[in-house]
């Protein structure tokens, strides 16, 4: 049996596939993406298998590229050999807001209740769940299963996820959830495998086009700097990260629309905003202009800054983990944080940052660190596939 992990988004499809072998999931066998799949936009496969790559243009398809692209993804597993039978497919839903603590089978019932939180996710929550009807519509007879990105940071403390307002308000769910859940499960699995002192307090940087901070001790989550929706904590490709809710008043008082808020706060800005152009650091990297470095200056000094309330919560550090991709990918982003951070008595292995192994995991910190300093490559479908596992387990039983 094998599991199908999938990542929808608005123009893109992520997916893997998990063997299982007595009841034990197994590295990924197929790994691809689509990309292209907005209206009028122009989808490409990319996907590897027996260690070969391959990318294939696909037939336009206007109406609904989506359904396209899962046409072609049934095509695809029916067409390599060696694929096991598909038991279930794990979806990653951004939210689970209060109901919804943990990985579960979908209904209709239940997906209703998620639609109701697509405003504090809308780059991803809308596009999760159209993925799922999508999907079941496609694999009718497979168990849909929704593994959520809130469900890790359920160890966090009333106190910690609280925010100073009236109960009015909170009783409605305004409390701080997290996110990069499943990125987080995967990262603290891999550094307890690896090190002993994992145990005790970590710090996880799950650093992308989304970027939150986590803090765990004996591999819990105790705070975050994602909130109640996703744009709190940490500045990111697009989105501002914390900002002062007085500035929302006065472009409101401006004659902003509910709708150009929104749009400026996750679309247009983070990197892009502060840059002018590109939310992607690589290009950031290899600008001469000078706001693009101010843009990577201004990230830099967000990660060290809520890196400090993190520690603080912590009492203390003895790990730090980089993941995502430009925690995964950017060695000098890495040093100059670690660089702000060396009074914790932090030091890099220069060579091991600048050679950190691709797609591998990688301790990165000198010999006499007195903090273990790691780069976790995180694999978010393993962790949904898991849970999709031991759900099935659970029906059989």
């Amino acid at each position: 049996m094998a599991i199908l992990s999938v990542n929808a988004g608005s123009s893109t499809l992520k997916f893997a596939i998990y063997p299982v072998e007595k009841g034990v999931v197994k590295s990924s066998i197929l790994v691809g993406n689509f990309e292209g799949l907005e209206p009028n936009g122009s989808p490409v496969l990319h996907y590897g298998f027996g260690g070969e790559a391959t990318s294939l243009p696909l037939s336009s398809t206007p109406e609904d590229p989506f359904t396209s692209a899962l046409e072609k993804l049934k095509k695809l597993i029916i067409s390599l050999p060696n694929i096991p039978k598909i038991d279930a497919i794990a979806h990653r839903i951004v939210h689970g807001g209060l109901l919804y603590t943990h990985s579960i089978i979908a209904t209709d019932a239940i997906l209703n209740d998620l639609c109701q939180l697509n405003s504090l996710a809308p780059l991803h929550q809308p596009h999760n769940l159209e993925g799922v009807s999508a999907f079941a519509r496609a694999f009718p007879d497979i168990p849909q299963v929704l593994c959520f990105d809130t469900a890790y940071h359920q160890t966090i403390s009333e106190t910690a996820s609280a925010f100073a307002l009236p109960t009015e308000i909170t009783a409605l769910g305004v409390k701080r959830y997290g996110f990069h859940g499943l990125s987080y499960q995967y990262i603290m699995g891999s550094l307890l495998d690896y090190s002993s002192r994992a145990r005790g307090r970590v710090l996880m940087a799950h650093l992308g086009n989304g970027a939150s901070l986590c803090a765990a001790k004996t591999g819990k989550s105790i705070a975050t700097t994602m909130g109640f929706s996703a744009l709190d904590g940490l500045m990111m490709g697009t989105r501002a990260g914390s900002l002062d809710a007085g500035v929302i008043l006065y472009l409101l008082e401006k004659g902003y629309s509910h709708n150009q808020l929104e749009q400026l706060l996750y679309k247009k800005s983070g990197l892009l905003g502060v840059s002018g152009i590109s939310a992607d650091m690589r290009k950031l990297r290899s600008s001469p202009e000078p706001l693009a470095k101010a843009a990577i200056e201004l990230f830099t000094y967000r990660v060290v800054r809520e890196a400090g309330a993190m520690i603080a919560c912590l009492g203390g550090l003895d790990v730090i983990g980089f993941s995502g991709g430009i925690g995964e990918h950017d060695s000098q982003l890495r040093q100059d944080v670690i660089d702000k951070l060396s009074w914790l008595g932090i030091k890099l292995d220069h060579a091991l940052n600048q050679n950190a192994v691709k797609d591998q995991i990688s301790r990165i910190s000198a010999d006499d660190s007195l903090v273990e300093v790691w780069v976790v490559p995180t694999d978010e479908g393993m962790v949904a596939a898991r849970d999709a596992q031991t759900l099935l387990e659970l029906e059989v039983s």
